[in-house]
């Protein structure tokens, strides 16, 4: 028996193969009740997309590669997750690499491996400058996530910097003065532990609590070994503080098991809190305070923007693989609020670049929510 073709369920559903072709392609201008009966077709019938033939049709791999520093660091990896699960909707396969924070491989990843076979990239970049990135002729899309290194690319992030004066201005309500930043990077730059410095820095001068250069605790690396040292290490020079603010989780967990060892109290010597609300931040002894990101906004921005820079590249026109129009209200195909999702309705810059051709967008600057998560170790146990 010869496999179902969409003109096959457009014949039964008594529609077009360009409605039926909407209704696949999840669009949302398609009206509930011919959804309903286009959607029964294809289960009576057995149809199946042909996903390979749909991406060679427009000169594609169906592959999309997520780049970040450390896979085994518990943000990048709840971070890819959600990826995965956008990139699913979008019938996209997403190739995880690990950089290792190496410019070298952030380059090679940004180049698309020396190879046409990922449609395009969602980098985390740490070694990366605004030069390495400037010059991308020819290189694959690519939507950055983190701090933003320059403007000609889609970027998603969070306000780093203002999510870290919220956290400090936090832990100064609480009564605590001599917060200490451990991470902190006393430096102009335009990385993510810079911005969050600022906002440290910024929270302090609105208390008028004069800034320390001695309060930023510097580290080796973002992981859980390298708090607890840096924490180990001012205990020892007999530095006094009542407050910490990490600027991961990692490195906040780390501190919470040295201030443990030494029998300081938290959060009733010490407060503390930390940055990327990681799962286990809720299971430490005390629960860890946090900023917690939308990751899943970040991942599904970051799908919808790479989506739609795919299309430009290999579909200048815009038509859709199995014959239907674009829809003209929403062209991320899907929620009408599209890429806003979970982001800041006022960050994009939204308009055509010129010269670029026909419906190509200017970059996208997406800023997506984040919050404080107030748990035991800035708030106390409950009942005390």
């Amino acid at each position: 028996m010869a496999r179902p073709r969409i003109k096959d369920v457009a014949r039964h559903a008594g529609v077009s193969e360009k409605t039926v072709s909407n209704v696949i392609n999840d669009y949302a201008h398609v009206s509930d009740r011919t959804r309903t009966v286009v959607r029964a077709s294809i289960e009576q019938l057995g149809y199946r997309v042909n996903l390979a033939g749909r991406h060679l049709r427009k000169g594609r791999t169906g592959i999309i590669a997520l780049v970040v520093p450390e896979l085994d660091i518990p943000y990048f990896a709840e971070l890819a997750r959600h990826v995965i699960r956008e990139a699913e909707k979008c019938s996209l396969t997403v190739l995880i690499h690990q950089s290792g924070a190496d410019r070298a491989h952030e380059l090679a990843a940004l180049a698309g491996f020396g190879s046409t076979f990922v449609d395009g990239i969602i980098l985390s970049p740490l070694a990366l400058t605004a030069d390495d990135l400037r010059d991308r002729a020819g290189f694959p899309p690519t939507v950055l996530l983190g701090e933003l290194l320059e403007e000609g690319a889609d970027h998603v992030a969070i306000d780093n910097e203002r999510a870290a004066r919220e956290a400090t201005r936090h832990l100064i309500s609480l009564g605590r003065r001599t917060v200490l930043a451990v991470g902190g990077i006393d430096a102009p730059g335009l990385g993510t532990a810079e911005a969050r410095t600022r906002g440290y820095r910024a929270a302090l001068a609105e208390a008028g609590i004069a800034h320390d250069p001695a309060a930023l605790v510097p580290v080796d690396s973002f992981r859980m070994p390298a708090g607890a040292r840096a924490v180990a290490r001012v205990l020892r020079d007999g530095v006094r503080f009542d407050a910490l603010l990490c600027l991961n989780d990692q490195l906040a967990l780390g501190a919470l098991r040295t201030l443990y060892e030494h029998g300081v109290r938290v959060p009733e010597d010490v407060a503390v809190i930390g940055f990327d609300d990681v799962e286990g931040g809720r299971f430490s002894v005390p629960t860890l305070s946090t900023v917690a990101p939308d990751k899943a906004a970040v991942a599904k921005v970051a799908v919808q923007l790479l989506r739609r820079r795919i299309e430009e590249a290999t579909d200048p026109d815009g038509a859709d693989p199995d014959g239907a129009e674009p829809d003209s209200t929403n062209p991320d195909g899907g929620d009408p609020e599209g890429a806003r999702d979970g982001a800041d309705p006022d960050a994009g810059r939204d308009g055509v670049v010129d010269g670029a051709g026909p419906g190509v967008q200017s970059p996208q600057d997406r800023i997506v929510a984040h919050r404080l998560v107030l748990r035991e170790s800035t708030e106390g146990h409950e009942g005390r």
